[in-house]
C-alpha cells in the first residue's frame, strides 16, 4: 500500500498526537494549536475525523467526546515511506546507494546496527 503524504494541518496534528503518550481529544489539540495560530475548532475536528477515516487515527468514545490515538508510530510511518520509496523510486540499488551517501557517520553507525539486529532476528 502506497503511503500518501499528509497535508500541512494533518502533519501538524499527527505530530501532536505522536508527541503525546496518552489519547487526545479534539479540544486538547485545538487548544494547543490555537495558542500558536488562528484556527477554528471545526477545522481541527474535521481534520482529525479525516485522519480517522484514512486510518491514521483510531478513536474511542469517552462521554460526548472521542479520544484519539495514532494507528501507527511515527517510526512505523517513516519506515513505510522508506519502503514506498524503494518500491517506486526506480532502481532499488541506486535508491539505497543515494540514501546511504546522504548519511552522516552517526546515522551510518545506526543503520549498520539496525542491519545487524535485523539479521539476528531472521
Amino acid at each position: 500500500m502506497q503511503q500518501r503524504a499528509f497535508g500541512d494541518l494533518e502533519a501538524v496534528i499527527m505530530d501532536r498526537v505522536w508527541d503525546r503518550e496518552e489519547a487526545v481529544t479534539v479540544r486538547e489539540v485545538f487548544d494547543e494549536l490555537s495558542a500558536e495560530r488562528q484556527i477554528a475548532y471545526t477545522t481541527v475536528l474535521s481534520t482529525m475525523d479525516n485522519l480517522h477515516r484514512k486510518n491514521w487515527l483510531q478513536r474511542e468514545r469517552s462521554g460526548k467526546a472521542y479520544l484519539y490515538t495514532a494507528s501507527m508510530s511515527r517510526e512505523e510511518r517513516s519506515a513505510r515511506l522508506m519502503r514506498d520509496a524503494f518500491e517506486s523510486g526506480g532502481n532499488t540499488d541506486m535508491v539505497l546507494a543515494f540514501f546511504v551517501e546522504q548519511m552522516n557517520a552517526e546515522e551510518s553507525a545506526q543503520f549498520k546496527a539496525a542491519l545487524r539486529r535485523a539479521g539476528r532476528q531472521r
